[in-house]
């Protein structure tokens, strides 16, 4: 077999189905190769929040939170079913880095940038309402301020979106293994195997969105593209086997004062992540939480809610991909990387990191990175206004 597309794109998590149907909405030809399932990797191991990213006004990250705030408002609208509001409460205690004015400022420039509408709204929970914060520890705290923001099943957002991109024209093949690629005057020849067969394709562009495999597909693309300097991050989150809270809690780890999120999960269990570990292993897939990863989390769970009887159940890992820096991860940008072989009608775009959240403008900001390099085609459907539903 030897077909002709637009686009090949390579991985079929959360950004790869997100350019996948942002370029058939767009009316082009699109293949996407995926080596294991939709979802299979980070996508499937994420904080599962859609959510601006209060934390990254710590940054001055103000153009990155106002986006996320604006695509949380899209999906609760596009997404009904996988994506859902609900309450966040922030503890501050007399110990706590961050003061109670300092969050207080912190939510408010987080309103604004969500346009002062009823789902950026804030308050200070009263005192006299603290009984009822799921056995939240009173020991020196000062105030709880509660919020909005939304929860999803990150596989089952990606599935649809993929989904989507079906519907819309958009070829999967899946388990494919992608090979290697030649890079020509007119685009690529892409080999890859097929449920074990080999075979072949021609796209005018190749899509690199493998996630923290991204370095490895770029290895097999001829001549070989420039690659940023970047660092793999792993982010590793517990289940435990109790309900411990009803409401999603945002606290600092009293560690190291790092942002950790304790929330409800399916059947009655409590997820409770992420903690921030360079990746030293060779293969992205057999990523596994530590075990100083999971008593750091655990530990959280335990100041903040002395009262709960808990142990954990399961746990995974998922690999962020960071610009590599000599500041700490916490501090570094969340801001996806876009990388080109060339400036002038590129023939591959590789994509590094990405937040879920914003998987969808990241998408369409990808569709223009390339555009010179697509033909023109009638444009089928706007991903502003297409639903996405659960799949069985």
């Amino acid at each position: 077999m030897n077909t002709e597309y637009d686009l090949a794109v390579i991985g079929a998590g959360i950004h790869g189905a997100g350019i996948a149907q942002a370029a058939a909405a767009g009316g082009y030809r699109v293949m996407v190769l995926e080596q294991q399932a939709v979802a299979a990797g980070t996508s499937s191991r994420s904080s599962k929040l859609i959510h601006g990213g209060l934390r990254y006004l710590e940054q001055f990250d103000v153009r990155l939170v106002r986006e996320c705030l604006r695509e949380r408002e899209l999906l609760l609208r596009i997404a009904p079913r996988l994506v859902k509001l609900t309450p966040f409460y922030i503890p501050v205690y007399r110990q706590t880095r961050r003061s109670s004015w300092e969050v207080c400022a912190g939510l408010s420039l987080y309103a604004l940038l969500g346009g002062l509408h009823a789902h950026a709204r804030f308050h200070r929970v009263m005192r006299s309402q603290w009984d009822g914060l799921d056995g939240l520890s009173q020991d020196g705290l000062q105030a709880v301020y509660q919020y909005w923001d939304a929860q999803t099943d990150d596989a089952a957002l990606t599935r649809a979106v993929m989904r989507s991109a079906e519907i819309l024209g958009a070829r999967l093949f899946m388990p494919a293994r992608f090979e290697e690629a030649r890079l020509d005057e007119h685009g690529c020849e892409i080999h890859f195997h097929d449920n074990g067969v080999s075979s072949s394709a021609r796209a005018r562009v190749l899509v690199n969105a493998a996630g923290p495999w991204v370095n490895q597909v770029a290895a097999r693309i001829h001549p070989q593209p420039a690659r940023p300097d970047i660092e793999l991050i792993q982010g590793s989150h517990v289940i435990l086997d109790a309900a411990v809270v009803d409401s999603i809690y945002y606290v600092e780890a009293p560690q190291d004062g790092r942002a950790v999120f304790i929330m409800p999960w399916h059947n009655g269990t409590t997820l409770v992540g992420t903690t921030e570990t360079p990746f030293t292993g060779s293969d992205p897939a057999q990523a596994s939480p530590l075990d100083s990863e999971q008593q750091y989390l655990l530990a959280v769970v335990q100041r903040y809610f002395p009262r709960a009887t808990v142990k954990i159940s399961s746990s995974f890992a998922g690999i962020r991909v960071l610009p590599a820096g000599k500041s700490g991860i916490f501090r570094r940008s969340r801001e996806i990387l876009y990388a080109t072989e060339r400036e002038f009608q590129p023939r591959m775009l590789a994509v590094y990191g990405g937040k879920l959240t914003s998987y969808r403008a990241d998408a369409e900001r990808a569709l223009n990175r390339i555009k010179q390099s697509l033909p023109s085609r009638r444009r089928l459907a706007d991903t502003r206004s297409l639903v996405l539903e659960p799949q069985n």
